[in-house]
């Protein structure tokens, strides 16, 4: 027996209003869409992980998820053009990611990261 996919879920009201942040800021695409659920997904997603945190690092908050980019400046522009201010960083941080915490629009707290230091804003 193999696990061969790992999905969080997240509690939200109307799943609709996440199109926006995980489709057009993450760029994810929608690969089912039965109106009560989005399922969203990318070419690039590989592995599955599952982590047990007391913290989310540096004394930080622990997010509900991480989604790691291959490019957070395209990210951090496109969280700016839309209006979402960070709660956290962004951060080089010394484990060897660069990270920011944004709020989802359910109010989930998302760390989305690219490893390697990326000092451009």
């Amino acid at each position: 027996m193999a696990v061969k996919r790992i999905v969080a879920n997240i509690l939200a009201p109307d799943p609709q209003t996440g199109r926006r942040f995980y489709g057009e800021i993450l760029g994810l695409e929608i690969v089912m869409d039965q109106g009560w659920i989005l399922t969203f997904a990318g070419e690039a997603l590989q592995r599955s992980q599952l982590s047990l945190a007391s913290e989310g690092g540096g004394g930080t908050a622990l997010p509900a998820l991480s989604i790691e980019v291959d490019d957070l400046k395209v990210v951090l522009d496109r969280l700016a053009a839309a209006g979402i201010r960070p709660e956290y960083g962004p951060a080089d941080e010394p484990w060897g990611v660069r990270r920011v915490f944004v709020r989802d629009p359910f109010g989930q707290l998302i760390n989305i990261l690219q490893h390697g230091t990326v000092t451009e804003d």
